[in-house]
């Protein structure tokens, strides 16, 4: 166990570096890591760990690799700029003494695309702190985390001490769309006794969060000219009743969440999102095609699979039983996410150590939530079996205009981490290095 003097100086740690971690998120911040766009970012990330002394490892996203694992999202775009980068500690014990237990501190870089740049107050690239918050692209989803893993470390070596068990830092692209990123990771060989990803979280632990499917549904009419309609079949009517029977599905599932063990207080968990539309090319011609991209939700409880039959057959049923899209088809397609949800059970070990951090940090129990969306626990704690605790900073307005995260929020989330490090793979006094303190 560490001891109170450790505890205080890894606390006074963060505290005295806490201008400069701002200045490194914000340096984050500013780098547009969009999808498919990652590598910036990376490069990046990839800096930061190579000067807290990490090994490191980078590849690039292999689509047929990750086509092998059961838990793989649709690839839809190119990989050729989506790299995954992991930094490694390994113990410094003595041969023969104990080592302590292992850790994966995991964060992703990539972000969502901005939407109408008018609706933001400044630009999202250009981040600014104000009244306690800091604004920007990727600053609650999920930058602060993600700097704050490297500076919780870095506490930790500037109190003077350095972890007993084996750390990996992960930074990985697609959790925004597929989850490939973390799978990757898993694939290449990196597990640990426990995992910690510092997604907003609002300071609580993640009990629970739903599954995620991401698909296309191409709706394919007859063209014909706008003054004889009736011998052409309208492929964005055909969009219009796929939505109202997958808006039927969406009520449907949602009837279930009474029963859930994690989401029965949450009134509509399971939402299902039409997040594109493309269509026709001239306001006389009867469009002849429509594509939607689609996202919905379901249940731990609910079985992956099970939820794409329905969700195929469903299609089918919307362009059938209409007249007026007779000779109209419908092709479902899986688009990105394809991932159950996932539980985190009470009572481990890891949740414990999480939950004394956090006092520590913070002063006030730890709290838990259920998340509506998609983590990358799933890929830990369904595929390797680890306890995988989500525990990040206050974060608003995500995938919005004018994102931002609470500051004070970041300060104990990296304090709370840097305990948990400390307590969960053991600590003794460091080696001097020379090595720089300086992160930017």
């Amino acid at each position: 166990m560490t001891t109170s003097a450790e505890r205080d100086a890894i606390l006074a740690a963060v505290d005295a570096a806490f201008d400069e971690q701002l200045d490194f998120t914000a340096a984050l911040i500013a780098i547009p890591s969009l999808r498919g766009e990652e590598n910036d970012g990376q490069d990046f990330m990839e800096q930061a760990f190579r000067e807290v002394g990490l090994d490191i490892d980078r590849w690039t996203l292999d689509p047929a690799e990750l086509a092998t694992h059961p838990g793989a999202g649709a690839v839809a775009v190119s990989y050729e700029n989506t790299d995954v980068v992991v930094g490694t500690l390994e113990p410094a014990a003595a041969v023969g003494a104990a080592v302590g237990r292992s850790l994966i501190l995991n964060g992703h870089v990539d972000v969502v695309p901005l939407g109408s740049p008018r609706l933001w107050s400044r630009s999202p690239w250009e981040p600014a702190i104000e009244d306690g918050w800091m604004y920007g692209r990727g600053s609650g989803d999920m930058k602060a985390g993600l700097a704050a893993n490297v500076f919780a470390l870095r506490a930790l070596q500037r109190a003077g001490l350095t972890p007993r068990g084996r750390i990996h830092l992960q930074s990985v692209p697609e959790e925004e769309s597929t989850g490939n990123g973390t799978l990757s990771a898993l694939q290449h060989g990196y597990t640990a006794d426990a995992v910690l990803i510092t997604e907003p979280s609002s300071n609580a632990v993640v009990r629970a969060h739903t599954g995620v499917i991401w698909f296309r549904v191409v709706v394919t009419g007859r063209a014909a000219h706008a003054s004889e309609m009736s011998v052409g079949a309208n492929a964005i009517d055909g969009a219009y009743a796929v939505i109202a029977e997958l808006r039927r599905m969406e009520a449907d599932w949602n009837t279930r969440v009474p029963e859930s063990a994690h989401f029965a207080e949450q009134p509509h968990p399971l939402n299902l999102n039409i997040g594109t539309i493309r269509a026709g090319d001239w306001p006389s011609s009867v469009p002849d095609a429509c594509e939607l991209g689609i996202r919905v939700a379901l249940l731990p409880e609910m079985d992956v699979e099970e939820c794409w039959e329905e969700i195929v057959e469903r299609v089918q049923r919307a362009v059938q039983v209409d007249p007026a899209l007779a000779g109209a088809t419908a092709l479902t397609e899986k688009l990105g996410f394809f991932s159950d949800g996932y539980v985190l059970e009470p009572g481990s070990d890891a949740e414990a150590v999480l939950a004394a951090a956090h006092e520590q940090a913070t002063g006030s129990a730890l709290g838990e939530v259920a998340m509506p969306g998609y983590i990358d626990s799933r890929c830990y704690g369904l595929f390797a079996g680890v306890p995988a605790l989500v525990y990040g900073p206050l974060g608003e307005r995500l995938h919005g205009a004018d994102e931002r995260v609470n500051i004070e929020s970041v300060r104990h989330v990296t304090k709370a981490v840097a305990l948990f490090i400390a307590e969960w793979c053991g600590v003794e006094a460091a080696p001097a290095t020379g090595q720089s303190d300086n992160l930017d």
